[in-house]
């Protein structure tokens, strides 16, 4: 499938159909910036995302396993206007649940950040050239993974980059998820990104969660 890029119309409609409010209230998605990486970081980011294990949740017992279901009913629900195939839908929510969990992060927050990146859109693609879902620089692929940026729209691979970026940021801000989140928009420092994030988590809160 051709990767699309967004049209300004693409995206009021987009945060229109999630009830995002009108385009000046919409964060647009930004980019991460490049910076130099020890040799022991990039071995280990390369190590994360190499690691071809598919996502397919594993829980330790039956209640664990019930709560997770009641989420991805709950949640299936709730995408179902931006994803209107049941297959598809099923797919990327275990993915996320899946990357975000191995990553350590929170699903909620994750959720929320796609939401505010891409609004959902496996083929997104911002004006500074971010790809996919979770919204990946193309020089990740080449600082972490194999080289070729068009991987970026696959959907396990973006959604293991995002969650593997996230979480190397949040361990360089010490769990600062504010700051966090401004480094991963490339707006470190500033309000409007995590507060857009935050306030899109909030359409995915659940008990299960």
């Amino acid at each position: 499938m051709k990767p699309m890029a967004w049209s300004r119309r693409d995206c009021l409609l987009g945060a229109a159909s999630l009830g995002l409010g009108s385009w000046s209230n919409w964060a647009r998605a930004g980019g991460q910036l490049e910076e130099p990486l020890a040799d022991s970081v990039r071995g280990a980011l390369s190590a994360a995302i190499a690691n071809s294990a598919p996502p397919v949740p594993e829980f330790p017992d039956m209640d664990k396993r019930l709560a997770y279901l009641r989420w991805l009913g709950a949640s299936s629900d709730r995408l179902q206007r931006r994803k209107t195939d049941f297959q598809t839908r099923i797919e990327f929510l275990q993915t996320v649940w899946y990357e975000t969990r191995r990553a350590g992060l929170d699903t909620t927050m994750v959720l929320g950040l796609i939401q505010v990146e891409s609004a959902f859109r496996k083929f997104a693609i911002s004006r500074v050239g971010a790809r996919g879902y979770m919204q990946i620089m193309p020089f990740w692929s080449r600082l972490i993974g194999d080289g070729d940026p068009s991987r970026l729209f696959n959907m396990q691979t973006n959604l293991r980059f995002g969650c593997v970026i996230l979480r190397h940021y949040l361990d360089r801000e010490r769990g600062d998820t504010f700051m966090a989140l401004g480094r991963y928009n490339g707006s470190r420092g500033r309000a409007e990104y995590p507060n857009a994030v935050y306030a899109a988590a909030k359409n995915w809160t659940h008990p299960d969660a």
